[in-house]
């Protein structure tokens, strides 16, 4: 039986899809490995303050918290109202915005004693909440049938694994981020794209999503003027605590997009 057109369509923009992610994984494999430089972690903030060490770049992360506990209270509201088709639509919302929380207490804990072991616990609710946001996409937009019978669970563990293999390969002396950067660069790059080519939504508006996208990458441009944005500010703020206000943000304006929605 020969497909329909928009059968074939489908076929041509997976394929796209598929060709583009085949793409960023083989350029991932052929770089050398890259291990974490131990300069990531002498961050411009040095300041005690009521005996919290670094103390803007840890007070800084308690925006995630706030975000984090609103939006998992704001997903519960928008499920009251019919705003998902199936309870388990929001079970994507519940753990991006879980995931977030995560953020919150695993970077203050980090940057409270910046170290290679500590940042595993940084960067594990970070990859979670990258995955868990990419997945909802893709149920919302490519495959509505799926669901979260397989989408959400593969997510998660791709962006878990990447972070578990980046510290084990530490730990074993020759440390790779080359897996822990696609997830989190490639989602970056993938998710437009994917907005691009399935238009069709229910519950992830395109603008929301680059709006999303857009600041996050704001974020880590501000995070490499560290040093520069806590001269600037005659020492108030350091340019990684403003990357973790302005990063809280850009996971906010997910909840933005639900409240849209409702």
């Amino acid at each position: 039986m020969i497909p329909d057109r928009p059968a074939r369509n489908r076929y041509r923009k997976l394929a796209v899809l598929a060709g583009a992610v085949l793409v960023m994984v083989a350029a991932s494999a052929a770089a050398p490995p890259l291990p974490q430089n131990p300069a990531y972690h002498l961050f411009a903030d040095m300041r005690v303050v009521c005996g919290v060490p670094r103390f803007g770049d840890v007070v800084s992360n308690l925006a995630f918290l706030v975000v984090g506990a609103f939006g998992l209270y704001h997903v519960k509201a928008v499920q009251a109202v019919g705003v998902f088709e199936s309870p388990r639509d929001s079970i994507p919302y519940y753990c991006f915005f879980a995931a977030v929380t995560l953020i919150g207490a695993g970077s203050a804990y980090y940057h409270w004693a910046p170290d290679t072991a500590r940042l595993f616990w940084d960067r594990l609710p970070m990859t979670a909440a990258f995955m868990t946001f990419f997945a909802a996409i893709v149920l919302d937009r490519i495959d509505r049938h799926a669901r979260i019978v397989w989408v959400l669970p593969a997510s998660i563990a791709a962006g878990v694994a990447s972070v578990v293999y980046w510290n084990w390969s530490e730990n074993a002396g020759h440390g790779d981020l080359r897996p822990y950067i696609l997830i989190q660069f490639g989602t970056m790059l993938i998710l437009p794209l994917i907005c691009l080519l399935f238009r069709e939504s229910r519950l992830t508006d395109t603008r929301y999503v680059f709006a999303a996208i857009g600041i996050y990458g704001f974020a880590m441009l501000v995070a490499r003027f560290d040093y520069e944005i806590l001269a600037l500010s005659g020492e108030l703020i350091s340019g990684h605590s403003v990357k973790h206000l302005i990063a809280a943000i850009a996971c906010a304006v997910s909840l933005a997009m639900l409240r849209a929605r409702r």
